[in-house]
């Protein structure tokens, strides 16, 4: 789980933690400060009734989820690569809770045109726009998009020129990526890295990547998700399973392990004003995540 949220310091003062009836409001409580809640009271309440957990449980919190994890993702790789399984408890999936059994993998890419300034009314054959190459570029971009097979690309930003007489020697965006499937990263990548601007004398400069291969329904994740969804049966819940289109450190883990998403709280309204949880359903999700750290190891089964 993460500790971060995306809410700047001081938020508590103009949004304080409310609690409704079975509803709790405040920054940052569905997303995820109830699902690290959820982490400590499982394992107390095994405790408290003297049972161990089957696989001696680890809990590693970071600090940068929400900024990309560019710190702690090799620490999470290392992990992923020595344990059986991972339970991340990000929230759960819409109003009927959902376990996450896929996410999107997701990209970065920062592209700068570089052209030749010159003056757009005495020397405008002169100049190479920046500008109208990266257009083109942006069209490239947008031809990239299939949207049937769940692949998107976004041109989020556009920051160029100097001024309106200025033939534009700059020009960058800033481009958003989303493949539902491993195999999609290699080719939508190439293909970025492989854009040609389309005026004379303009270089491109493509820095970033996919930076969070998806997290898919591969045989080991699925047979946690049932194992899950048996448990969920026997406390007398019907869980069901979705697909998110964000990522989480769950992208990274599924890539070793057996991996399970969504854990964590129901409710709504992450990186939102109005985010909020319900508390019955944080006792029923920390009773499922003590079931499931009491299941045994996959060569004991």
């Amino acid at each position: 789980g993460h500790s971060d949220t995306v809410w700047p310091l001081g938020t508590l003062q103009e949004m304080p933690l409310e609690i409704s009836g079975n509803v709790m409001r405040g920054p940052g409580v569905y997303d995820m400060k109830a699902g690290l809640t959820q982490m400590i009271f499982a394992l107390r309440a095994l405790h408290h009734v003297g049972l161990k957990p089957a696989v001696a449980p680890l809990l590693f919190i970071t600090t940068d989820e929400e900024t990309g994890s560019e710190d702690s993702r090799t620490r999470i790789c290392q992990l992923a690569m020595q344990v059986e399984r991972v339970f991340v408890l990000e929230p759960s999936l819409g109003a009927k809770g959902k376990l996450k059994t896929a996410r999107k993998g997701v990209g970065n890419f920062h592209i700068t045109a570089y052209g030749w300034a010159a003056h757009a009314g005495l020397d405008p054959d002169r100049g190479a726009s920046a500008i109208v190459a990266m257009s083109n570029v942006i069209q490239q971009l947008a031809a990239l998009n299939d949207l049937e097979q769940g692949v998107s690309v976004n041109v989020g930003t556009v920051e160029g020129g100097e001024r309106p007489n200025v033939i534009a020697p700059e020009c960058k965006i800033e481009v958003d990526v989303r493949i539902p499937r491993v195999a999609d990263a290699q080719p939508l990548e190439h293909a970025i890295r492989n854009i040609v601007p389309n005026v004379p004398i303009v270089v491109l400069d493509i820095q970033g990547g996919i930076n969070r291969l998806p997290l898919e329904r591969t045989p080991r994740n699925q047979a946690l998700w049932h194992t899950a969804a048996r448990l969920g049966q026997q406390m007398g819940v019907e869980l069901e399973e979705g697909s998110a289109g964000g990522g989480s450190d769950g992208n990274f883990t599924s890539q070793y392990t057996a991996t399970l998403d969504g854990l964590g709280a129901v409710g709504d309204g992450a990186h939102a004003r109005h985010e909020f949880i319900y508390i019955d359903k944080l006792v029923e999700r920390t009773l499922l995540l003590a079931l499931l750290l009491l299941e045994p190891h996959e060569d004991e089964r």
